[in-house]
């Protein structure tokens, strides 16, 4: 079994974009071609910054000026999710989505552990999440549990109902502290402080290092191809 911080890890959670894999524009251009169809507007799309924000967070900040609140963004939700994956699904091929560095080697080799759960904590929503892990190589049926994007505008609210989900699937409770959360933004480690789980920021993604390094997690690492030899351990074997 894997420790970290003295530990049994029981749980890793990871972020997608700029943590698992570059999207290359793709999640720009279908929210574009979603918010036009869904709420008439598109707000200051070209200019925003969506990292480490949910994606209900990121409509209500561009579709403020339309008129549109966070509870009536959060209504229409539903359509929001099937028309987005409708577009998304139509253009992912014309992007390069790829792999971060290391990510697809750590999540191959993680989920040989059956005592370990995989996880997702993303600010996409739950119908986008599945089409740009297929495209960079990931299956996400290697993901046990998630939250996303489309159920809340804190990203803060996520790991814990992450947490919730992976102890229902398992049947007993998880300790926070046996729950890695990795990201790439200082959101990310502000989630993970949150819920009391371990920190991990990859700069991989959207944020610059000093950014993450103000952040303070317990762990920065250039990308996550160093995952192993520096997050996890394993206690040395007893007896003959």
């Amino acid at each position: 079994m894997y420790h970290c911080n003295g530990h049994p890890v029981q749980l890793i959670l990871f972020d997608i974009d700029g943590t698992l894999l570059w999207p290359k524009g793709a999640g720009r251009e279908s929210t574009r071609a979603a918010m036009r169809e869904v709420f008439g507007s598109e707000g200051s799309l070209n200019d925003h910054h969506f990292g480490g924000k949910t994606d209900w967070f990121t409509l209500a900040e561009l579709l403020r000026e339309s008129g549109h609140t966070a509870d009536d963004i959060g209504r229409r939700m539903p359509e929001y999710e099937q028309v987005i994956a409708h577009h998304l699904g139509n253009m992912i091929g014309d992007f390069p989505i790829a792999p971060c560095p290391g990510a697809l080697d750590l999540v191959r080799e993680l989920i040989t552990r059956n005592w370990l759960l995989l996880g997702l904590i993303t600010g996409n929503v739950s119908t986008t999440a599945p089409l740009k892990l297929r495209a960079a190589g990931f299956d996400p049926a290697w993901f046990a549990v998630g939250a996303y994007g489309s159920e809340s505008t804190n990203r803060n609210d996520l790991p814990f109902l992450a947490l919730e989900r992976a102890e229902q699937l398992r049947g007993h409770p998880i300790a926070a502290q046996s729950v890695i959360i990795v990201g790439d933004t200082p959101a990310d480690v502000a989630c993970a402080r949150a819920v009391g789980a371990v920190s991990v920021a990859v700069n991989t993604g959207f944020s610059s290092r000093e950014s993450l390094e103000a952040t303070q997690p317990d762990y920065l690492l250039d990308d996550l191809t160093t995952f192993f030899s520096q997050v996890l351990s394993q206690p040395a074997r007893t007896g003959r």
